[in-house]
Parts: structure tokens; sequence; C-alpha cells
């Protein structure tokens, strides 16, 4: 245990420390809708939040569609984390999948790790949890924004984050001391914990993890996973490395992609069948949660 720890500690002074700033949580929490039995077309709009502010954030959002509008009702949503040198729209073979299953992805570009940045550094990975904050407050008030194609279908009291390799450290360090129960999970592939991550009420997390990742070793996302306070499920994905099985394509990306799919349906929609479905090594109290 203490050499991964060591480990963690390693890589993540690569990256650097920091995590984000929490937002209210909402006072009544309506029932989840039961999970989508079919697919979803799916929709695709972009904007920028804080366009003239000291840090834009372009932002990528999918959505599942019908008769060419957002699906009626209120759709949980997942916030997306690219890695370095990488983009939302790189990721599109994974997040167009979970938006077809019912879920809308908003999905940053962010400013100094993004691929294509003025100032590209990866120090600022640190900074990346307070943007992932500031994109979920932006959403919430999007719901209740009369006339915006999104309002009313958002439900904004159950969150879920996500994020590959720097992203996926961006998306630990959301789960920091304080952090607002809107954000009901996460999912950290081919990454592993910041200063700070897992201090906040506990939330149950997965993690994506090839076991020959040459880039963020896979004691470094074991060790995250050991030091989640909640439920916890890891997938590891033997001989492979730093992001391949995100490819559709590669052998493993089934695998990946139901995983995920599966433990967004159970802790965002409650689907007690999807739980069952998860890969066997866990921590901590696997319940369904309340609808």
């Amino acid at each position: 245990m203490r050499v991964r720890r060591l480990v963690a500690v390693a890589t993540t002074a690569l990256l650097l420390a920091g995590c984000g700033t929490a937002t209210a949580a909402t006072s009544t929490v309506a029932p989840a809708r039961p999970a989508p039995t079919v697919a979803y077309a799916v929709g695709t709009r972009t904007f920028t939040l804080d366009p003239a502010g000291p840090r834009p954030l372009p932002v990528t959002v999918w959505y599942p569609a019908s008769r060419g509008a957002v699906a009626p009702g209120r759709l949980p949503v997942v916030v997306f984390s690219h890695g370095l040198d990488s983009l939302p729209e790189l990721h599109a073979p994974l997040t167009t999948r979970w938006a077809a299953a019912g879920f809308v992805v908003a999905a940053p570009a962010y400013p100094h790790t993004r691929r294509g940045a003025a100032r590209f550094t990866r120090a600022d990975v640190r900074n990346q949890p307070a943007d992932a904050w500031r994109l979920v407050r932006h959403l919430v008030r999007l719901d209740a924004r009369r006339g915006d194609p999104l309002a009313g279908h958002l439900d904004v009291a159950r969150f879920a984050a996500a994020g590959h390799s720097a992203g996926g450290f961006t998306t630990a360090g959301m789960f920091a001391a304080g952090h607002s129960p809107r954000l009901r999970a996460g999912i950290v592939i081919a990454g592993g914990g910041l200063p700070g991550a897992f201090a906040g009420a506990a939330a149950p997390l997965l993690f994506v993890h090839g076991d020959a990742d040459p880039v963020v070793p896979a004691g470094v996302g074991r060790a995250a996973y050991d030091r989640t306070p909640g439920p916890a499920v890891f997938l590891a994905l033997p001989g492979r490395g730093h992001g391949e099985y995100l490819a559709p394509g590669d052998p493993d990306f089934p695998r990946v992609l139901a995983a995920t799919t599966d433990f967004l349906r159970w802790a965002l929609y409650a689907d007690g069948a999807a739980l069952r479905r998860l890969p066997p090594d866990r921590k901590g109290p696997f319940r369904t949660p309340p609808a």
C-alpha cells in the first residue's frame, strides 16, 4: 500500500495539486425516471462558457434526441474531461454512445491542456476541477433559462463526472471536501487522485485502467481506488496501455463501454439490473441508490 501511495504522489506531482469548488445542492430531489430501454438518436450543440473571461471554456454537448429536439423529460448529466493534448471530439465514440443510452454529456475543452492551446501547460490540471464545477453551475442555470433547448431537460440533481488520463485526475479532484451532492458518481479512466480528492461525501466511483499503461501506471489508479471512502469498482484491462481501448474496433472497447454505461445507469437511473452487471472487483456497500 505504501508503494502505491508513493507512486500516486509522484504521478500527481507531475500534474500538480488542486481541486474544484462545490456548487449548491437542490433542496428537493425528484425521483429518477426509469432507465431507458431503447437507444436514442444523438444531437450535438456547442457553446463557450465565459468567452470574455480569463478562462474561456468551449463546451461540446451530446444529448439524447427525439424528432430533432432534446428527448422528453429530465435527463442525468455527465461532465467529461479530456486528457493532455486532447479534445472533447476525440472521445466522441464513447460520449455519443452514453448520450444514446440516455445521458446528456457536456465536455469542456480546457484552456491550457487542450490540443492547440496557445499556452499549453500540464500544471494547469490543478485548476480544471474548478472549471468543471463552473460548467456544472452553468448547466444548472441553463436548465432554468426560458427558451433554451436544454431548459427543463436536465436532471440537475443527478450529475456524474468522467475523464481520461489528466481528465481522470480532474474528475477525482471534483470529489473534494464540501462537494455538492449533485455530483452522484465518477468514472476515472487511466487516471488517479489529486491531493484533496475523495475527501467529501462518499460517492461511487468506477476506475478503468490498463495494467500495462506506460503513461499513468496501473498502481496509481489502484492507489486512488484504495483511497475512496465509498463504493468503488475497478476494471483492470490485462496487457492494455493508456487508452487504445477507447476506440471502436479495439477488442476491449465493448467491455469498457458496457461497464461505464452500466455504472452510469446504476448511479444515475437507479437501475438495479445494471448493478448486477458491473465488474466483480468492488469495494464498499454496493446498493442501488434511492430513486
